[in-house]
């Protein structure tokens, strides 16, 4: 039952005073299109220096050149040119550039140094060539209108691929080849939605197109291409770059470069309604100081809170609130909700992020436009920050001032699922910041919430809002082991700011965001645009990310593209192109590649940029194969003075083999520029991943050798070779350096990422699906596999939670080349081990190659509760899994609302139940058995309080095995009883499917559920 979410939909779309048209039953019948005009011959010609005039009868097209690369086409139907955008989007371009003409039999050829258009004369009709006389488009007829939209027709190449339009859920990082997208809002923010959508799209064809227009858009991308706007003129921007990254830049050239956000706004966010929340109970504005405490008590890091994000919440004690927040290391943000009349107030009191709601926006894209630039400027105007803004719904130009936020969405699977391709595709229309809450503002689970912050911590931006939530979502309210693990991921982007903060500075020069699709990056790549790479993403050149986005601890379909790729956690290597199957991915791992030839800035062990010192050492993790590099950008991270060059950079260079033995030099040059707040000199040091033992580092002469990790942490110089960290880490110490003089470490006779022989590596995998007892002694396998040389003296060893205990390590003495030998230790978890999932790290030691080296792998174990005796309520036992299709399944109630135990008295068909278990389809309880019951029974329909309508099917399954299947079911259907014979069954699962395709009021009982055991 949604309709929580119909409502607030409905008064969002009333609010906003866009126009929606419906249709279906009792809509009044449509009015067939007008017909459609194409544009004439050619009957008129004229040339103005960079400005060509064509006119086809009482039609006029106008081109003008605003580069050697970028040029406007105009068509006025009626002659009388006219531009709804004004100013607000086009920025100021300089002088135009030189041009010529020249005409030919059936076309004028219109020139800059770089690209031709042909403007054909009969009829007139467009097309664009390079220099060299490459077709980047033509147009296969001319362009067309009538009373409700223009439309330009392009031919399709064969194998020419789009992309863009802004943000598209659950698309747009793989081709629009094929497809159909909507430019334009309509108050969808999930899967299928366009929010902040952007009339612009790229081509592999090496052009991009801009339709100048607050109109809503349609691109078709089929054979031919047809791409229209809802207003009777047409005006375009087209784009012609060597790659996409280029006609990206030429885009946000031509419409502004993404803004640079200060540093606490890369840092999570936390929003909420302190004043007067109805779903919290009384509280006032002063109260969210508690929950930033709760943040500083959980060495969490957090950089800013909206105190008022809710429809109705206002504020109070606004100066005390944003002191108090900065005592903590946070910024204050207001939520928007009814306009940006009191924005100069309120930044002087200390406010610095405005998040921007529909609810105000008013009528048109310019509102929302306008919006976004005067909350950027009400900050910038009233205080020595950078402006910081969020929106839902924006259009082309919304970059320079602000993130663009998905909007309102349920805490679920596929909600992550959809959201991995939707921020990635979103960056190839130019939009460096887009993200959506942790685990969305409705409903949510602790593990869904671990698994979305995970991957969402390589965003640029995102935050975790909590006001439409049954509970507060804070990363630290789920208990262990979520804490911990929201923790470790939270500080791993605290330790990335500077990698991350870069990118931040590139995009305001390239136009390209962090985020990026594997295509954008690989573009020769054909697996790159596919369905292959939908569900992972570049964060920035170097780290591939593959969320997992089902509830599993294993992850499949993971494509690599050509290159060397190390798993972020093991240190285990890939060559690709390969897909990687069957990654092992507990709760508290994320899949995670790093590129070879990465050089990665880090800040570590922080909880706030603010705990940076003058004597903050910088560290550099380094994957050395061939010559690479990377530009670190600083400047004092808050205020305005970068845009008066008061900034840094500083490069580091690496020359290492391709692969193989060789030595490896990092050479850091000096940083370049001032700021206030420069180190002047600070302590660096190096994580190198070279796999292989070097024999010396120098540093000017030879740097101290460390015998072991104490000695090493306890030095301020000096080097250790750590064979037990991610397949072997030189960790180096320079001591403090001078930053404005560059150095050079060599490390002598090593090797480039992955060792000598990187084929000569062993490889651990764990079984899928192994269970261990609480308690209980319990047998774990391990498997060993050999490369291409002999495994030898092998010791197998397993780290598990605390309380759990380990017999003796496995040993092996010989694996031969590019065989498996399987392993078994007995592990005993604690009796008091709470059932579900266990990380458990396998550890293997060994030699290979005249080498000694150590494989980890990360793998989950399942923690299985005592199985039932005798008669046993499926309520009353511990649930292995319990997916839901709205809020959580229910014990002993029918389902409710999003919170636990807000549903009503189980009643089918008038009875009412004791014990049972309320779901809403779709949804899965599994629960253990363990081979101890010989039956289950229950009473199965739609609940009454539904009234009459939903439809859906019940099915008992045990061991993957369908027992029983009811019939479809509708809430004016009779009570179905079950008996199902389960001798033998281990695991049994107690689905309801949604049988009609349409979730409303599909409130599936299991009445009076009962398991029969021995």
């Amino acid at each position: 039952m949604q309709s929580s979410t119909r409502i607030r939909m409905a008064a969002v779309a009333a609010l906003l005073g866009w126009v929606a048209v419906f249709t279906g039953p009792g809509a009044p019948e449509a009015e067939a299109a007008p017909p459609d005009t194409t544009v004439g011959d050619l009957t008129g010609f004229s040339a103005d220096g960079a400005v060509y005039r064509l006119e086809a009868g009482a039609a006029e097209a106008r081109v003008s050149f605003v580069s050697d690369e970028t040029f406007r086409i105009e068509l006025a139907p009626d002659g009388a040119f006219s531009d709804p955008t004004g100013d607000d989007i086009v920025l100021p371009q300089g002088t135009p550039p030189r041009t010529r003409w020249k005409e030919r039999d059936d076309r004028y050829e219109l020139s800059t140094a770089d690209i031709t258009l042909h403007a054909y004369k009969s009829p007139l009709r467009f097309a664009l060539y390079r220099a060299d006389g490459t077709r980047l488009w033509s147009e296969s007829k001319g362009l067309s209108w009538n009373g409700e939209r223009t439309v330009q027709t392009l031919d399709r190449g064969t194998d020419e691929q789009f992309y863009g339009a802004g943000m598209q859920n659950g698309r747009g990082n793989t081709s629009h080849r094929g497809k159909t997208v909507e430019v334009g809002v309509d108050y969808n923010w999930n899967d299928g939605g366009h929010p902040n959508s952007v009339p612009f799209y790229l081509s592999s064809a090496g052009y991009g197109v801009f339709r100048n227009t607050y109109a809503p858009n349609t691109y078709a991308f089929t054979d031919p291409v047809t791409t229209s706007a809802q207003e009777k003129r047409f005006d375009a921007y087209y784009f012609a770059g060597d790659n996409a990254k280029d006609v990206i830049g030429q885009y946000t050239k031509l419409t502004g470069k993404p803004f640079l956000p200060p540093v606490y706004g890369l840092e999570i966010g936390d929003a909420d309604c302190y004043l007067h929340n109805a779903n919290r109970g009384e509280r006032r504005t002063l109260d969210a100081l508690k929950v930033a405490d709760g943040y500083v008590e959980h060495d969490m890091p957090n950089g800013w809170m909206l105190v008022n994000d809710g429809y109705g919440c206002g504020y109070e004690d606004l100066e005390e609130t944003a002191e108090g927040l900065q005592d903590r290391g946070m910024q204050l943000g207001l939520w928007t909700e009814d306009g940006l009349d009191k924005i100069a107030e309120q930044v002087r009191a200390g406010q610095r992020v405005a998040k921007l709601d529909v609810a105000w926006v008013g009528e048109g894209y310019k509102f929302a436009l306008d919006g976004c630039k005067d909350a950027y400027k009400g900050i910038e105007d009233n205080s020595d920050a950078r402006g910081f803004t969020y929106a839902p719904e924006s259009w082309s130009g919304a970059q320079r001032c602000g993130v663009q936020w998905s909007g309102d969405q349920y805490g679920t699977w596929d909600y992550i699922r959809w959201q991995i391709p939707t921020y990635a595709g979103a960056t190839m229309s130019g939009l460096a910041y887009t993200t959506g809450d942790v685990d969305g503002i409705f409903g949510g689970s602790a593990k869904t919430y671990t698994r979305d912050l995970q991957w969402k911590m390589f965003l640029g931006t995102t935050m975790t809002m909590d006001g439409w939530a049954p509970s507060d979502k804070q990363p630290f309210r789920y208990g262990e082991p979520y804490t911990s693990i929201n923790r470790d991921y939270l500080k791993l982007k605290e330790s990335l700011l500077p990698y991350q903060y870069s990118y931040a500075h590139e995009a305001t020069k390239t136009g390209v965001g962090m985020v990026r699709p594997l295509v954008l990056e690989f573009p020769d790549d054909p697996k790159a645009a596919s369905d292959a790479a939908k569900y992972e993403f570049m964060s920035g050149e170097h780290f591939l990310v593959a969320p997992v986005y089902r509830d599993s601890t294993e992850r499949d379909g993971i494509y690599l593209p050509k290159g060397t790729w190390t798993d972020y956690w093991s240190g285990r290597m890939y060559e690709g192109p390969t897909t990687v199957d069957d990654y092992a991915a507990p709760l508290d791992t994320l899949p995670l590649f790093v590129r070879g030839g990465a050089a990665v800035p880090m800040w570590p062990g922080i909880r706030s940029y603010r705990d940076r010192t003058a004597d903050s050492p910088l560290v550099w993790d380094v994957y050395p194969r061939g010559k690479s590099s990377f530009t670190l950008y600083e400047d004092d991270g808050v205020t305005r003075q970068h845009r008066a060059g008061r900034y840094a950079t500083q490069t580091a260079e690496v020359d290492a083999p391709v692969r193989g033995a060789g030595d490896v030099t990092v050479r850091i040059g000096a940083s370049e520029g001032e700021f206030t707040g420069k180190q002047t000199a600070r302590p660096y040091e190096f994580g190198v991943h070279t796999g292989s033992e070097p024999g010396a580092v120098e540093l000017g002469g030879k740097l101290p050798r460390l015998d072991s990790g104490a000695a090493y942490r306890a030095a301020d110089r000096g080097w250790w070779y750590d064979r037990d960290d991610r397949g072997g880490v030189v960790k180096i110490k320079t001591g403090k350096l001078s930053t404005d003089k560059k150095f050079a470490v060599k490390l002598k006779g090593t090797s480039a990422v992955g060792g000598r022989d990187a084929a000569a590596t062993a490889a651990l995998a764990a079984p899928a699906g192994q269970e261990v007892g609480a308690g209980t002694g319990s047998t774990v396998a391990v498997d060993v596999t050999a490369g291409t040389a002999d495994v030898t003296d092998a010791e197998v060893t397993l780290d598990v939670p605390e309380g759990w205990r380990v017999a003796r390590p496995a040993t092996v003495d010989r694996v031969p080349a590019g065989t498996t030998r399987r392993v078994e230790l007995t592990v005993t978890p604690a009796k008091d081990a709470e059932a579900g999932e266990a990380g458990i790290t396998a550890v293997a030691r060994y030699r290979s190659a005249g080498e000694s080296r150590t494989a980890v792998q990360r793998f989950a174990a399942a923690v299985m509760p005592p199985p039932p005796t005798g008669g046993a309520w499926a309520s009353d036992l511990v649930w292995l899994k319990s997916a839901n299709g709205y809020g959580p399944a229910e014990r002993d109630r029918s389902n409710g609302e999003s919170g636990a135990a807000d549903g009503r008295t189980l009643t089918l068909a008038g009875k009412t139940y004791e014990k049972g278990i309320g779901t809403h389809a779709d949804s899965e309880i599994e629960v253990y058995l363990g081979g101890r019951c010989t039956a289950f029974t229950a009473d199965v329909g739609i609940d009454d309080e539904i009234n009459g309508y939903g439809e859906v099917a019940f099915s008992v399954e045990a061991d993957g095995k369908v027992l029983w299947t009811s019939p479809k079911l509708t809430g004016a259907s009779a009570t179905v009883p079950v008996d199902v014979r389960l001798d033998g069954a281990r695991h049994v699962s107690l689905k309801v499917t949604d049988t009609n395709g349409s979730r409303t009021g599909d409130h599936g009982d299991w009445a009076a559920a009962r398991f029969t055991c021995s």
